[in-house]
C-alpha cells in the first residue's frame, strides 16, 4: 500500500485534551474483536484497510489492548505498511493482574506497535489500578508516555472511576456511552469538565447491537437537518455533540462503514433539544 500523507486534506471536527489543550479529531477507531483475526491474511489485510481510510480521512487515535489477542501485532503491521506512525495517536492499555508485570507487559505491547512510545497508556478495567497507576505516573514523568487514564466499559464500577477521577492526576477516562446508556451524562462527565479530563467514548453502537436494530428501521428525515446521511453519524452526533467528550472509538471490519463513521465528524451537531428528539425516536424504535 502507497504511503499515507502526513497529514489528510479533510478536515474534520477536533477536540482538545483538557489537560494540556493538544487538539484531537473526534472520530478515533477502536479494535476490539475487529482487529483480532490471528494470523488470517485477508483479515490482516481487512484490518489495514480500514486503517488506511482511517488515516486518509484524518483520523489519530487507534485503542488497544492486550486483552484484543492480535489486535495489537496487527496495528503494528498496519502502521508500518502504511508508513503512519507519524499521524496516529497511540491509545494502549495495560492489562494484568501483578503490578510488578504491568511495565513487562507495556514493552510488550510497544514492540508489538513498533512505536517509540505510547501518547497514551490507560489502565484496562481498573485491573490492579493502584500499582498500574503508579507505574504509568513515573512512565510519564519520565517522559515515556505522554497521557495517562483509566477504562471501564458497560456501565461498570461507575463509582470507582468517579473516586479514581477525584483522587488521581489522570488525562483520561475511558467510558460507554450511547443513545441508550446515558448514565455518564449525570456525573461523569461534569466531573470531567471539573478535573479537566478527556473522556474517551466506547461501545457507542453497543458492540453493534444497537446500530443492528436501529438499521431495521427508516433513517428519520429529520437526520438530514445536522448532515447525517446514514444510522451511524445519527449516532455518533448524539454522542460527540457533548462538548466533554474528547474522542469516540468505534471499531470496524469493514471500509465503508468506516466512511460512514468518519463523516459523523463533519457538519453541525445537534442542540440539547434535538438530542432528546434522538433519544426518543430510538427508545421507540
Amino acid at each position: 500500500m502507497a504511503a499515507l500523507p502526513a497529514f489528510s486534506q479533510t478536515a474534520s471536527l477536533t477536540r482538545e485534551i483538557p489537560s494540556s489543550g493538544e487538539k484531537l479529531p473526534v472520530m478515533g477507531l477502536g479494535s476490539w474483536i475487529t482487529f483480532n483475526v490471528g494470523t488470517d491474511p485477508r483479515g490482516r489485510a481487512a484490518s489495514i484497510a480500514v486503517m488506511r481510510d482511517f488515516f486518509r480521512a484524518g483520523g489519530r487515535m487507534v485503542d488497544s489492548s492486550p486483552m484484543y489477542g492480535s489486535s495489537q501485532g496487527v496495528i503494528g503491521e498496519g502502521l508500518k505498511v502504511l508508513d503512519a506512525k507519524q499521524q496516529v495517536f497511540s491509545a494502549e492499555k495495560v492489562w494484568i493482574s501483578s503490578g510488578r508485570s504491568g511495565p513487562q507487559q507495556i514493552e510488550q505491547t510497544r514492540r508489538l506497535w513498533g512505536v517509540e512510545k505510547f501518547d497514551l497508556l490507560q489502565v484496562h478495567n481498573l485491573l490492579g489500578w493502584e500499582a498500574h497507576l503508579e507505574t504509568l505516573r513515573a512512565m510519564k514523568a519520565e517522559g515515556r508516555v505522554r497521557y495517562i487514564g483509566i477504562t471501564t466499559s458497560e456501565g461498570r464500577r461507575h463509582d470507582e472511576i468517579e473516586r479514581i477521577m477525584r483522587s488521581q492526576p489522570i488525562d483520561f477516562v475511558q467510558i460507554s456511552y450511547n443513545v441508550l446508556d446515558r448514565e455518564i451524562e449525570q456525573r461523569i462527565l461534569p466531573l470531567a469538565r471539573e478535573r479537566r479530563i478527556g473522556v474517551i467514548v466506547n461501545r457507542p453502537f453497543r458492540q453493534g447491537d444497537l446500530i443492528r436494530a436501529a438499521e431495521r428501521h427508516p433513517l428519520p428525515g429529520w437526520a438530514a437537518e445536522i448532515g447525517a446521511k446514514n444510522w451511524a453519524q445519527l449516532l455518533l452526533k448524539f454522542i460527540v455533540a457533548q462538548p466533554d467528550v474528547t474522542c469516540v472509538i468505534p471499531a470496524t471490519t469493514r471500509t465503508e462503514h468506516l466512511a460512514e463513521n468518519m463523516g459523523a465528524g463533519h457538519g453541525p451537531l445537534p442542540d440539547a433539544a434535538f438530542r432528546r428528539r434522538i433519544v426518543s425516536h430510538v427508545e421507540a424504535l
